[in-house]
């Protein structure tokens, strides 16, 4: 079997898993919080539902957002009627715009991913595709290879229906496949599109508003390989681990249902209080192999399900209120943009590293954590490690 091992080890990479470069895109359609309630209640013909109205304001008011991008324009829904309304058939209406614009708009993304990188496209080897919308064959995994005329022989996985904590999943995937094959570059995209869950406020269904008043629309990338040539690549973020947990006592916690009339989303509201009460076990198990106790001395990169769930933990874990001002700046830019938001969270902390002028890509600190929660309830954990403070 020694030829056999050989064989194996050859095929693997040396060094750890590196994020090299990011990419982010959004529609052009952008809605101001403060005007959501008058517009929602407009378009979805509700204004007979003051109470409702009130509801929402009140819930806009304290989401900690300010704009979103969103892909349903007035025109659209004018031209599809049905996807306004709370109960009617429109499945069909809602498929014909996400299995089109799904994988486009992941496109924007990874275009800019790859021009930052500033490889060949022949040299991507995998390619992993997240959505929560859009299902359909071949996926949008297959049209985003056609779009960036990406060679037909690349490695493609296909994520759908996986939730705000599958940002989290892709990096992991991505470590794997990184770490496991020598050479392999992945492209990593998440693209989502909230048509899929659009609809007129029910009286019976409250947190179907609050998933109204929070969702954007958005696409991220990232490229991710091993040992990375400095002469023409730039390490970003190490993935140092990557696990997933389904949290106890939470089934049912977050869910979302395929029907007729879209994606249905359902959410309790104790989901803030079970992050909470799990969170610190996660960062201990995560960090105790690198004996790292105090959880101020990491830069953190947490999905904004709400400013709940965020409150929640910055008073669980005891942060400094600075910890998470990268998520909550996300958050307030482009609400909760499900799988894509941590990416976009990770490009605003270089983003802000390199404004400072510091040669840093976490906050000048050394160690992260990269936190994605959703369906199920579930946890993904990625421990980090800035590249530039090797």
């Amino acid at each position: 079997m020694a030829y056999l091992d050989e064989i194996r080890e050859a095929q693997r990479a040396r060094g750890p898993a590196t994020i090299l470069a990011i990419g982010t895109a959004t529609p052009s359609n952008c809605i101001y919080q403060s005007d959501f309630p008058d517009y929602y209640f407009r378009v979805t013909n509700s204004n007979h539902m003051p109470q409702l109205k009130d509801k929402l304001k009140r819930i806009c008011e304290k989401s900690l957002i300010k704009k979103r991008y969103i892909h349903l324009t007035e025109e659209m829904l004018k031209e599809n009627p049905n996807i306004s309304t709370y109960d009617k058939p429109s499945l069909d209406a809602r498929q014909d715009i996400l299995v089109e614009q799904v994988p486009k708009l992941g496109e924007k993304a990874a275009s800019k991913a790859i021009k930052e990188w500033g490889g060949s496209k022949s040299e991507i080897t995998h390619l992993i595709f997240c959505s929560t919308s859009g299902v359909d064959m071949p996926g949008a995994d297959y049209q985003l290879v056609k779009l960036l005329n990406l060679n037909p022989s690349i490695k493609r996985f296909m994520l759908y229906h996986q939730g705000c904590f599958a940002g989290g999943t892709v990096l992991r995937l991505a470590k794997d496949l990184a770490e496991n094959n020598a050479g392999a570059r992945v492209l990593v995209v998440c693209s989502e599109i909230t048509v899929v869950t659009f609809r007129g406020p029910n009286e019976n269904h409250m947190d179907s508003l609050v998933g109204q008043a929070l969702f954007g629309d958005g696409a991220s990338s990232v490229i991710v390989g091993s040992n990375p040539d400095e002469r023409t690549e730039r390490p970003l973020f190490y993935l140092v681990s990557a696990s997933e947990t389904i949290l106890p006592n939470s089934e049912g916690a977050i869910e979302g249902h395929l029907r007729e009339v879209g994606l249905t989303f359902h959410l309790k509201e104790n989901v803030p209080e079970l992050i909470g009460e799990n969170i610190v076990k996660s960062l201990e198990e995560a960090f105790h192999p690198l004996g790292i106790t105090d959880w101020n001395s990491l830069f953190w990169v947490a999905h904004p399900g709400g400013p709940a769930i965020l409150k929640r933990i910055e008073k669980t874990v005891g942060l400094n209120s600075e910890k998470l001002n990268a998520t909550k700046h996300v958050l307030s830019e482009y609400g909760n943009m499900s799988s894509a938001c941590v990416l976009f969270i990770l490009d605003e902390m270089r983003r802000r590293s390199m404004k400072e002028g510091k040669l840093t890509t976490g906050e000048g600190l050394k160690w992260g954590v990269l936190y994605g929660f959703g369906p199920g309830l579930t946890m993904e954990t990625i421990v980090l490690h800035s590249a530039a403070n090797i």
